[in-house]
């Protein structure tokens, strides 16, 4: 029989709150492009018995749920129904399955949002994110995590520390997603690492290339106070790209004029030996590979245009070893809740709104306006 207890989710932890109401399940629900509203859904149940059921009390906003709001799609993963959506969450335990051992009610867990079908040889290999059969939070036609209540197999939820909060929990997931990016470029101690795009993501590889021994990282932004705050984060040095187009000139020698800028501003002789493009933008991904060195490693991370001029001709005259990265492989979720437990990484900088429950669509409207001064938005779960 599973074990289970109703939790307030602003009590701290251990103080559970108990009501004698029938549980009710608001969530926020993206019906169709463009339209969101609230519900009140039925509280789910275990679906096994290895299963736990987490109130949610903190969900990060990603891009990829603004743009889901906004496009209906990404790829081929396409919105053909209504789905709730929030991926980044932390939340406690209310409810654990009869087989579950690793968890328990009243543990506060980092909820690792896709869940592979552990039995294809990509889950056996350990690159569980290539699964085509992957159930992940808020990626049609899976529901997410904004609502009160989810389920999710035990395995994909991660105590985390009595002194990490809330809010680091929910945090957890973007940074295990800088975790992967590191991990993609084989990253190694003493190494130089440039790194495009100094939002949420871009930040969060900065600061786990430095905690994992790069010698000098450097971050690239469009942004005055994006590269300001890059500088306090976790970057040795920044580069404010004031680049404009001049008119005639082609666009991709204007991006191998500002790689050349920065290669020789910051010393890096023939390139950096690694270069993390967190933007998606065309003119990023081209100084990209003019900035990496011979025989460096470039990694993708960023989406922009499914299609963009690429400079192939140099990528192979310099035997670049060029990578893509999504999401998080073997190892990456308990490597993102150490580097945040043990003061390594503090994604909590990274915040800059809060919302409540109530105003999610607000918080959705501010992250789609993505102002120079917004990075990470949170907003908070349903107590009562």
């Amino acid at each position: 029989m599973a074990d289970t207890v109703g939790y307030c989710c602003r009590a701290p932890v251990p103080s559970l709150c108990f009501t004698d109401a029938p549980p009710q399940n608001p969530a926020f629900v993206l019906q169709s492009i463009g339209n969101v509203s609230f519900e009140d859904r039925p509280v789910p149940s275990l679906r096994d018995e290895y299963d736990v059921r987490v109130h949610i009390e903190r969900t990060g906003i990603c891009g990829s749920d603004v743009h889901y709001w906004q496009k209906g799609r990404i790829g081929d993963f396409v919105l053909e129904s209504p789905i709730v959506l929030g991926h980044e969450s932390c939340g406690i335990v209310v409810q654990v399955g009869a087989k579950v051992k690793k968890v328990k009610v009243g543990d506060r867990v980092a909820i690792e949002p896709g869940v592979p079908c552990r039995r294809c040889d990509y889950c056996r290999s350990g690159v569980y994110n290539l699964c085509a059969d992957t159930v992940f939070a808020a990626t049609p036609p899976h529901d997410g995590t904004l609502q009160k209540y989810y389920i999710v197999a035990c395995d994909y939820a991660y105590p985390i520390p009595k002194h990490m909060t809330a809010e680091d929990g929910a945090l957890v997931e973007p940074v295990a997603v800088a975790v992967q990016v590191n991990k993609v470029a084989d990253l190694r101690a003493g190494q130089t690492v440039l790194v495009f795009g100094c939002g949420p993501i871009g930040l969060l590889c900065q600061a786990v290339a430095k905690a994992s021994g790069a010698s000098r990282v450097i971050g690239v932004d469009i942004s005055q106070s994006r590269v300001n705050f890059a500088k306090e984060f976790g970057a040795d040095g920044v580069f404010l790209n004031q680049s404009k187009p001049v008119e005639g000139q082609d666009p991709v020698q204007a991006s191998r004029a500002v790689a050349e800028t920065i290669v020789a501003e910051f010393g890096l002789g023939d390139g950096a030996d690694v270069v993390l493009e967190c933007t998606g933008a065309e003119s990023c991904i081209s100084a990209g590979i003019f900035a990496a060195r011979k025989g460096g490693t470039f990694v993708q991370t960023g989406m922009g245009p499914e299609n963009v001029t690429f400079p192939i001709t140099t990528a192979c005259i310099r035997a670049l070893t060029i990578k893509g990265s999504i999401r998080y492989t073997t190892g990456c979720y308990p490597r993102a809740v150490e580097l945040i437990a043990s003061g390594k990484i503090r994604p909590r900088k990274l915040i800059t709104h809060r919302f409540k429950f109530e105003q999610a669509k607000e918080a959705f409207e501010l992250v789609k306006e993505a102002q120079q001064d917004t990075l990470k938005v949170i907003i908070e779960g349903v107590c009562s």
